[in-house]
């Protein structure tokens, strides 16, 4: 195979150069950012790109977002994500069009040097090839993202208020409701959420974050 390595860290890049050459592929280039990945790949047209998540120079998910332009640009090139990390919304991005041709691997799961040549084969043949936690998160963040369905427009409007960090009195007032009725609110928000009252966690807190990530 003819592979494109994309990670940022110069002696993780240099190993999988080097695994990848001594077992007989082919690695026309290996680069530490998303737009020499984008380059390199337009350049050598490999059979598989190999891909960190997090490159620089924010290090969120260029890596991710280069995967998508690859994928949409040159459709028939595999791409494997190779990361530590699991980025659910931009790997649903990247899944939704096409998954054939489409890995994501998480770095810590690879306990076999094998398995992990095995899924590049399987990769660049067309195959779908996803570490089973990575399934698992993006499952339950369209379960999370299903239950804010639930919720009332005015509902909905009081927790885009809370995420924006607005007390109940200050969403009682834009909103022009009485304070009791935003704490009514809130208390539904809660349990459509499926946040029960609890002594170690904040339910604000995560009713925001569940909201953010959907």
């Amino acid at each position: 195979m003819r592979v494109v390595v994309a990670e940022d860290s110069a002696v993780l890049r240099a190993g999988l150069t080097l695994l990848l050459t001594t077992r007989g592929h082919e690695v026309p280039a290996a680069v530490g950012d998303g737009t020499a990945l984008r380059a390199a790949v337009d350049e050598h047209r490999p059979d598989v790109a190999v891909v960190d998540v997090r490159m620089p120079p924010t290090h969120t998910d260029e890596g991710l977002r280069a995967a998508i332009d690859i994928r949409r640009d040159h459709p028939g090139i595999g791409v494997l994500v190779f990361s530590q990390y699991v980025e659910t919304r931009s790997a649903t991005l990247l899944l939704a069009e096409d998954s054939r041709g489409v890995g994501y691997l998480l770095k810590e799961r690879v306990a076999d040097v094998g398995d992990f040549l095995a899924a590049l084969s399987r990769i660049a043949a067309g195959e779908t090839v996803l570490d089973p936690e990575v399934v698992t998160r993006m499952m339950a963040t369209g379960r999370r993202a299903d239950t804010l369905d639930t919720l009332t427009p005015r509902e909905r409007e009081v927790l885009v208020m809370m995420a924006d960090g607005r007390s109940n009195g200050a969403i009682a007032e834009a909103l022009f409701l009485s304070y009791g009725s935003v704490e009514k609110h809130v208390t539904h928000i809660f349990t459509k959420l499926g946040l029960p009252p609890s002594q170690s966690d904040h339910r604000r807190v995560l009713a925001v974050l569940r909201y953010l990530e959907s």
